[in-house]
């Protein structure tokens, strides 16, 4: 059953990688007919500012506070304008892009939790987002949003850095034998059929010289094929997976890489510190993860 066409929830602060997000969303949502909704969430306790620096009016010479509901209601308030205006300018982007925005959403929370459960509640097959950002900040995925966003959603994550992508492309999609990573091959199959792209599948085994990797990738190849998927490339190597997914998909062009966010060997693994991650770091292309709902 293909999960195209469907709800993309698109994800954005406003910066350089989340601009890279909304062009990939916006060519994503044209080639496969899919709705597509934007969502930008204001984060004030993580503004960073403090009241007496954005109010200096806000006390009076003995050092006195104004109450506090006088200023946050006049910070909620600023907040939200300014929260307007860059959802506003993503929306712009996407439109100039060739897009079409269903609706916009103007959030106020935790920003991972936020995205989440607007897609839970619109029912959203894909969230596309940006690997850094947030106010202009330059963040490492580990412990940003985007690494808990791929932790908690309900929906596969495509996280963008580098460049966009622009459908067709080359997809790669990484096997490992684990039920995510089934989920992950099934997904890259189904979004090659509907973009019109052409589908690699990688297995990277420990130990070369052993025909257990073969017969394993063999039974991958089998599932994918069961898809309807047609003209698959395959490329089975040996070494760290991580290292060789990258290079490879590199040295293929892809466009994007599929995988999952846990597995390798079957072990239940989480994102942060797993091959996964390495991936989504060090990929020169954006990468589409696929977690297995519990």
């Amino acid at each position: 059953m293909s999960i195209f066409p469907t709800k993309i929830l698109l994800a954005t602060d406003g910066s350089t990688e989340a601009e890279l997000a909304a062009r990939t969303a916006a060519n994503l949502s044209q080639k496969t007919d899919s709705e597509l909704h934007v969502i930008h969430v204001l984060d004030v306790a993580r503004v960073g500012l403090s009241m007496a620096v954005l109010y200096p009016e806000a006390t009076d010479p003995e050092g006195a506070e104004v109450p506090d509901p006088v200023l946050e209601e006049e910070l909620e308030r600023r907040a939200k304008q300014g929260g307007r205006e860059v959802l506003d300018e993503e929306v712009r982007r996407v439109r100039s892009a060739g897009g079409t925005v269903a609706q916009s959403h103007l959030m106020m929370g935790e920003v991972d939790r936020e995205i989440v459960h607007l897609a839970e509640d619109l029912g959203a097959g894909l969230i596309v987002m940006g690997s850094r950002g947030h106010g202009g900040i330059r963040r490492a995925l580990m412990g940003g949003v985007s690494d808990s966003v791929v932790r908690h959603a309900h929906c596969p994550v495509m996280v963008v850095r580098a460049e966009p992508v622009l459908f067709p492309t080359n997809l790669l999609v990484a096997t490992d034998g684990s039920r995510e990573a089934q989920l992950a091959a099934t997904t890259a199959a189904d979004l090659a059929k509907s973009t019109n792209s052409e589908l690699h599948v990688v297995h990277v085994g420990f130990e070369p010289g052993t025909d257990e990797a073969q017969k394993e990738f063999d039974k991958e190849l089998a599932m994918i094929g069961e898809t309807g998927a047609a003209g698959v490339q395959a490329h089975l190597q040996f070494g760290w997976p991580a290292g060789n997914i990258v290079d490879l998909a590199e040295e293929i062009g892809a466009g994007v890489i599929v995988m999952g966010s846990r597995g390798f060997g079957g072990l239940r693994r989480a994102l942060l510190g797993s091959i996964a991650d390495a991936v989504v770091r060090h990929a020169h292309c954006p990468v589409l993860v696929v977690r297995q709902e519990e």
